[in-house]
């Protein structure tokens, strides 16, 4: 919990933003892996939300680690003058299958020695539990909050982890489809602070034109296409 002095009156916005798409042709869960970098398509969308975002208030902007993140970032700082940020707590979700396929029925769920990882959704099993990751993304949430105190940042992360602490807050159970996560590729889902207290939810997609239709919320996989696995 922030130690600065506050008023009720402070009204802070932090946006958390998904990257945008990144260069996968083989359909990897590329997970936390280094040298995934943005597609040209996937620095559109970098473009576009940085356009999108230039007259707004921004005065902090904050990435994970992972290259498509901070290459996601990187328009947006320079749009607003700022340097860039690094926060760890903005990291992908740990994950088992971290380096496997998982192509529509060639992937690695095919493969019976994978069945042990499957044994717990509400964990899940196969990979870094839902209340670590709300964990860690309130804490990154709250530094972002202090750091924009009475204006905006920008925390750019990744699908999984932003749903997940989007879920604790609205009050949902963390286990779900992961087919039907809002949360499309350079999505913003923005929480609205008055004080120290998250008084508001608030999702858009500032680049959704540019984002192919099999990779939306709700689109079912096809055989063939370009995966954003571990985004």
């Amino acid at each position: 919990m922030s130690t600065y002095p506050t008023s009720d009156e402070d009204i802070t916005v932090v946006h958390l933003m998904r990257h945008g798409e990144v260069h996968n042709p083989e359909g990897i869960l590329y997970g936390r892996l280094p040298d995934y970098h943005l597609s040209e398509l996937g620095r559109q969308m970098a473009d576009r939300v940085a356009e999108h975002l230039s007259t707004r208030d921004v005065t902090h902007v904050v990435a994970s680690p992972l290259e498509r993140a901070q290459e996601t970032a990187t328009p947006i700082a320079k749009a607003h003058g700022l340097d860039l940020n690094s926060d760890g707590r903005l990291i992908e979700a740990g994950n088992v299958f971290q380096g496997k396929t998982f192509g529509v029925g060639d992937g690695a769920l095919k493969n019976p020695d994978n069945w042990k990882h499957l044994v717990n959704p509400f964990k899940p099993s196969w990979g870094e539990p839902y209340v670590d990751q709300v964990v860690r993304m309130m804490g990154a949430l709250d530094a972002a909050k202090d750091a924009a105190r009475g204006h905006e940042a920008v925390c750019v992360s990744h699908q999984l982890p932003i749903w997940t602490v989007r879920s604790y807050v609205e009050r949902r159970r963390l286990w779900h489809d992961p087919r039907k996560r809002q949360c499309t590729l350079a999505s913003l889902t923005s929480f609205t602070y008055r004080g120290d207290k998250i008084v508001s939810v608030g999702y858009s997609e500032p680049a959704i034109d540019l984002v192919p239709a099999h990779l939306r919320a709700g689109a079912k996989p096809v055989k063939g296409k370009d995966k954003a696995f571990g985004a």
